[in-house]
């Protein structure tokens, strides 16, 4: 855990230029204690401590704006920029070297069971307000615009995503205008394209 801790320091000091002393970060950046009360709160959730957990986080969400269930699973050099309204549920899973915006939505559509909330890939940037919602797939190296809608649909690696629905706009570094691939769990039920619209219905 404090290894994880030191490099959530280190994605601060690479990805914020307002970052400019030790003491400053580590006393000013209140995106910081969110992720650093969620790394405790996770760490008593996985021994399967009750409740103290939850009101870790809780408390980190009425200190930051920034809410992380215990049960979620983040990765290494984690950094969010200002950070009030970012959500975070608890089956979500977090690759390394992410970088979320104030804002950004990891939540559920309330139509599934256990699996529930994103997966987003290793080295992913999701933009201001961005939601995504459903257990989708998000691959490594996507960046997700502002204020864009994801619902039951997945991301491929290596691209850019923007709107609302999200559309690829850039794919292996080519501009392209495509529509995201069904969810995995939609392809299941179907592989169509009424299945996906019927899914995104549920959301």
């Amino acid at each position: 855990m404090l290894k994880k801790i030191i490099e959530d320091y280190r994605a601060i000091c690479d990805n914020d230029p307002a970052a400019r002393n030790c003491l400053e970060t580590l006393l000013c950046h209140t995106p910081l204690h969110a992720i650093e009360m969620y790394r405790f709160a996770h760490f008593l959730h996985k021994l399967g401590l009750p409740i103290i957990p939850r009101f870790i986080t809780v408390l980190g969400r009425f200190w930051s704006g920034v809410e992380i269930h215990p049960g979620a699973e983040i990765g290494r050099h984690f950094f969010i920029d200002h950070g009030t309204g970012v959500v975070i549920g608890e089956t979500a899973e977090v690759g390394d070297r992410c970088i979320f915006f104030h804002g950004v939505t990891l939540g559920g559509t309330g139509h599934h069971q256990g699996k529930r909330h994103p997966t987003i890939g290793d080295n992913v940037l999701i933009g201001t307000s961005a939601t995504l919602l459903g257990p989708i797939n998000v691959g490594d190296n996507v960046k997700i615009g502002a204020e864009t809608v994801i619902i039951n649909r997945d991301v491929p690696p290596d691209c850019t995503v923007v709107g609302a629905p999200g559309m690829i706009v850039k794919r292996d570094g080519k501009k392209v205008y495509e529509k995201l691939p069904l969810a995995h769990y939609a392809q299941r039920a179907g592989d169509s394209e009424e299945a996906g619209r019927k899914a995104e219905n549920l959301g």
